[in-house]
């Protein structure tokens, strides 16, 4: 079974594809034929086609098995050029990639979603068109875009609902617009939704079928993998971690409740604390971001890492309320694999380890012994390679199906 859901008549075909692209080294038309349960002419017909298409070529010959080394086949890099977009809720990043997921060129910049729509959108445009300039590329170019954004994503209607932390978006037709705006087709997800997917496909989790992947940025999501399919729920809210109550005495979240995850781990929390301890008078290098300007999540974890105590307790403190929440998630979800991204994830042990101590103490004993608990190995670009994977799905159904 394909793991995007591919839609069309030759559902073997689209299979191929997804087996092609994402077994390391490259697979063999045998390997292919046993793994559809298809014979060889079968599967010979299949590649053939996508060979004269321009979507698959031979590369060189695997490890010999006693016969005649087998024909490695893999995505042609060169059939095209698609896009990646992670709009966050305080950055903007953007990827530019061929048909095999090599980066082309990127970006990444400081941005405010709290900012409406169409200025938000209009920003992007312009970044995307830059970045393709100087790459000597143009929206003719491309043949699909992916965006991820902070928010509950409606697929079918291509918008979000009533997001926390995006005010002003709800309902606004995000892919309509951009697909106006770009000519291209365009796909939208859920940011951590597609942190899962990036690093199921090139990053630590690949392989894996029972996956979540926690994005900790401004805000706190959380995407998952459940039997090789991307889990989204009735409406689209599934993975909203960010917006499990804590502490029911804790502070007022963007979402009305009081001690979510979300304002007692989240980069907006992270920053208040360490504005707090500098406020009252801390020993911490971070008083000098606090003299001169706003202190950040980054700036925190920047001290964290070169051994500031205030700054690491404020991390640790973060990564015991993460583990409470993930503890849970485990226990209902029983993953194998939880990869923790996003900004702050990228300091390493000195959250992940308080995550794992909770999840050793809180979750179920089989299932804490059944789970790996990892950073990101994409770092910040986990969210856009993800919308990689879905613009290269949107790009080769089509390819494939023509």
């Amino acid at each position: 079974m394909s793991l995007f859901g591919f839609n069309g008549k030759n559902t073997n075909k689209r299979i191929s594809l997804d087996l092609i692209r994402f077994t390391p080294g490259g697979i063999s038309r045998s390997e292919l034929a046993r793994q559809l349960s298809l014979t060889r002419a079968a599967v010979t017909t299949i590649i053939n086609d996508l060979i004269d298409k321009g979507l698959v070529k031979e590369t060189g010959k695997g490890p010999t098995t006693g016969r005649r080394r087998p024909i490695l086949l893999e995505i042609n890099p060169k059939r095209g050029y698609v896009v990646g977009v992670d709009l966050g809720a305080t950055h903007l990043a953007l990827l530019v990639t061929d048909f095999a997921g090599h980066v082309i060129n990127e970006l990444e910049m400081p941005f405010d979603i709290k900012r409406n729509p169409e200025e938000c959108l209009q920003n992007v445009e312009q970044c995307l068109r830059d970045i393709l300039a100087q790459v000597h590329l143009g929206l003719e170019d491309v043949s699909a875009i992916g965006v991820g954004v902070p928010g509950p994503v409606e697929a079918a209607a291509g918008k979000v609902v009533a997001p926390p932390i995006m005010p002003g978006w709800h309902n606004y037709p995000i892919r309509a617009n951009l697909q106006e705006r770009w000519g291209q087709p365009v796909s939208l997800n859920n940011d951590a939704e597609l942190g899962a997917l990036g690093e199921w496909a090139y990053g630590a989790g690949r392989g894996e079928r029972y996956l979540a992947y926690i994005k900790v940025g401004t805000g706190i999501g959380a995407g998952m993998l459940l039997d090789g399919k991307i889990y989204r729920g009735v409406s689209g809210s599934a993975g909203e971690i960010g917006h499990i109550t804590i502490r029911d005495d804790g502070p007022l979240c963007s979402c009305g409740n009081h001690g979510c995850l979300e304002v007692m781990a989240g980069g907006s929390a992270i920053a208040a604390k360490a504005s707090a301890a500098v406020q009252a008078g801390k020993r911490t290098q971070l008083a000098m971001l606090g003299a001169g300007g706003e202190i950040t999540a980054r700036d925190v974890a920047r001290a964290a890492r070169l051994g500031d105590l205030v700054a690491q307790q404020i991390i640790v403190e973060a990564g015991g309320y993460l583990g409470i929440a993930i503890a849970s998630m485990i226990n209902l979800f029983n993953p194998s694999m939880v990869v923790i991204g996003g900004g702050v994830a990228q300091i390493g042990d000195l959250l992940l380890d308080p995550v794992r101590q909770v999840v050793s103490e809180r979750s179920l004993r089989s299932a804490a012994n059944a789970v790996r608990i990892s950073a990101a190995v994409l770092g910040r670009r986990s969210t856009s390679m993800g919308a990689v994977v879905q613009a290269l799905n949107l790009a080769l159904d089509e390819m494939a199906a023509c």
